[in-house]
């Protein structure tokens, strides 16, 4: 399992990579595209569709989601400012900050499929589209967000098989604790203020107030991650999909990144107004 999972976290990064600084925006676009489609199908398996409907609900969404993407201009290298994606974002912001956290809290199951295939859309076609919005900005942009949740990711594990003892969530993830996601912050604050410090005309004020957004990030992270937990387990299944040996499903990968994305995508929207 180990190997598996290591060949396929290199093939992954190597494909990444490659992908994020050779592909043009149409070929980027349609890649967020993809990893929309296949993450709403499994989404769809795990809330009750049958695989047939699965498969359909994913090609809808990552049809709206390379649709959603031209309208806004992601296909083209002008657009650095698609203010058309600022609801969709801030809808996904709602979701993430104002009803997760008591989803979390109270374990609710989704009533039905409607209502599955209604929070797939939010869960999953904002990140995508940002996914393509900020590698359309940089794709060091880009990947600074994406390697600030590996770091969250990375630094929970250790901290937490090294110094956990209070668990977060015990009946949503068993294996989380509250030392992991400590290790979790203090990763993303001294990686994002060594990233900060890089930039010129850094002042130490600036530098003050990237503290709480980068704590906020690193929630959020978490959240995302304990959200796709809880609906596996309601699920009764381990991972979200088999498509990556050792890894599981592409929302397994994807997880922190559906809440954390959106978020980067609506800042970044108000630093360019």
């Amino acid at each position: 399992m180990l190997k598996a999972r290591v060949i396929t976290a290199l093939f992954l990064l190597a494909g990444l990579m490659s992908a994020l600084f050779l592909l043009p925006p149409p070929g980027w676009l349609a890649l967020a595209s993809l990893i929309c489609a296949v993450g709403a199908s499994e989404w769809a398996a795990m809330v009750g569709f049958s695989k047939a409907a699965g498969r359909l609900y994913g090609i809808l969404l990552g049809g709206l989601c390379a649709a959603g993407g031209m309208v806004s201009g992601l296909h083209l290298e002008s657009t650095v400012a698609p203010f058309s994606l600022a609801p969709l974002y801030g809808i996904s912001a709602l979701f993430w900050l104002g009803c997760v956290p008591f989803w979390l809290k109270s374990r609710w199951k989704l009533p039905g499929s409607a209502a599955g295939a209604l929070v797939g859309l939010v869960l999953l076609l904002p990140p995508s589209l940002a996914l393509a919005h900020l590698r359309l900005l940089s794709p060091w942009l880009l990947l600074a967000v994406m390697a600030a949740v590996w770091v969250a990711d990375v630094a929970a594990y250790f901290t937490g098989r090294a110094f956990g003892r209070r668990k977060l969530a015990p009946h949503i993830s068993p294996g989380k604790s509250w030392e992991g996601a400590y290790g979790a912050a203090a990763g993303v604050l001294i990686y994002g203020l060594l990233c900060l410090s890089q930039v010129d005309g850094l002042t130490p004020l600036l530098a003050a107030l990237a503290v709480p957004v980068l704590l906020g990030f690193t929630a959020v992270s978490i959240i995302g991650d304990l959200f796709e937990s809880l609906i596996k387990r309601q699920a009764g299944v381990k991972d979200s999909g088999t498509l990556l040996p050792g890894h599981g499903g592409v929302l397994d990968r994807i997880d922190s990144l559906t809440s954390t994305l959106p978020l980067a995508g609506l800042a970044f929207l108000w630093i360019a107004r």
